[in-house]
């Protein structure tokens, strides 16, 4: 049996969903708190994450305006999906971000994504003090 893995991280948002799909799908906003890119928010586009130690090979599969986000993520062997999902609440957005596909040999990896996506969320929620 092939178990694989997710990295899940869930935060609560003071902001709007249309204000979080903007820093997850606009090239200039995602660099500031992921990495350079060439994203657009088109089905099957393909585009890269360039950080220096390497980069991150990814291709579109799911845009809902302000609702769903999800991209493969492949590096160093890794072939995974991200999946965004946004939900409006009472005082703003809950935001979901899961990454699967971690295979059971790929701890490092795995824990290196954990450790990762903290620090992403940190910037993009730094970042979103800034979007008008």
């Amino acid at each position: 049996m092939n178990e694989t893995l997710s990295v899940i991280v869930e935060r609560e948002i003071p902001y709007p969903p249309e204000k979080i799909w903007r820093a997850l799908t606009q090239p200039h906003l995602i660099e500031e708190w992921l990495m350079k890119n060439d994203f657009k928010p088109v089905v099957d586009h393909r585009f890269n994450l360039r950080a220096d130690w390497g980069a991150v090979d990814c291709q579109v599969r799911t845009v809902e305006p302000n609702k769903t986000l999800s991209y493969t993520w492949a590096a160093y062997g890794l072939e995974s999906i991200v999946t965004w999902t946004l939900t409006p609440t009472g005082t703003g957005t809950h935001l979901r971000m899961e990454q699967s596909g971690f295979r059971p040999d790929q701890q490092q990896a795995y824990q290196g994504a954990k450790y990762g996506w903290q620090k992403f969320f940190a910037n993009l929620e730094q970042s979103l003090t800034r979007i008008d």
